[in-house]
């Protein structure tokens, strides 16, 4: 399939120098090396050259189209792209400034290079040092969630959706290095999720103490024991409740009513039934004359 075609299925029709950078890294793929043997695809190929161009150029790439379109799954994808990415050396940077000029957030460019400082400094600290030298940090991802952790620190919007597009990775890893950074550095990127209870509070709880309509009421078990709290509690009820409670107690008193009569009018299954003798009486002989036949 012909790069422009490819182009134009994922709208970068309108980004010539995107279109002629990607024709240019995919000679440079057939003169390096056999993409085939990592599972390429030509069409695959294609598209990951567009995507590498785009980030390059600083331009939105719909990466799930372009999973669609390549046939692959979005890890085989992301794994093809970082192998066709290592094989051509491209590296793909993403500076803090643009994002804040991008976004509208530039009084957020301190902190995030203070965050991803400290990251860096924190996570290396937990790694054996046979594992630190071959660390990169360099990828986009890692500075596009530590702005969108500053941002949403600092309550400023930002557009995730578009944030994973430019720096070209996935919602699944881009969550995990996110909450990667969040645990490791809580004190630049963490927010305090906890909400508390209400009840919990000594000042709300006399606020709700105010409230009758807020407060909690007791199970009617428990009427008996305190009959007069109860009652203050009755009158401090909304009408609409209080005439439910009202009705639901009549319907518990006609449903006693109607089992105790029902116990009242129940036979003794253990006591033997006597069949009623029937006395009929037996018809009178009643004399019946012939007439005789005329001589």
């Amino acid at each position: 399939m012909d790069m422009s075609a490819i182009a134009a299925r994922l709208g970068l029709s309108g980004s010539r120098p995107v279109v002629r950078k990607a024709g240019e890294l995919r000679r440079l793929c057939d003169v390096n090396f056999d993409s085939s043997v990592l599972g390429i695809g030509e069409v695959c190929k294609a598209i990951i050259c567009l995507e590498i161009a785009a980030s390059k150029f600083q331009v939105i790439f719909d990466r799930a189209e372009a999973v669609r379109m390549s046939g692959m799954s979005e890890k085989a994808y992301i794994r093809s792209f970082n192998a066709l990415q290592n094989g051509l050396g491209v590296k793909t940077t993403l500076d803090v400034r643009e994002l804040g000029i991008q976004f509208g957030c530039v009084r957020l460019i301190p902190f995030v290079q203070r965050g991803l400082s400290l990251y860096k400094e924190r996570f290396l600290a937990a790694l054996p040092p046979s594992r630190r030298a071959s660390t990169d940090f360099g990828r986009p991802v890692f500075t596009a969630a530590a702005f969108y952790l500053c941002a949403k620190r600092h309550k400023l919007k930002v557009d995730k959706i578009k944030l994973i597009d430019i720096c070209g990775t996935s919602s699944s890893e881009f969550t995990t290095v996110s909450t990667s950074m969040a645990d490791l550095c809580f004190d630049v990127f963490g927010i305090a999720k906890e909400k508390k209870d209400p009840k919990s509070i000594k000042g709300n709880r006399e606020l709700l103490d105010v409230l009758p309509s807020k407060r909690k009421h007791e199970d009617d078990s428990d009427s008996s024991d305190e009959s007069s709290e109860d009652d203050q509690d009755e009158l401090d009820l909304p009408t609409h409740k209080r005439q439910k409670r009202m009705d639901k107690q009549a319907y518990n008193d006609w449903k006693s009513s109607v089992l105790s009569s029902n116990k009242q009018t129940k036979t003794d299954p253990a006591k033997p039934r006597r069949q009623a003798q029937l006395n009929f009486k037996k018809p009178t002989d009643v004399a019946v004359e012939v007439p005789s036949a005329a001589n």
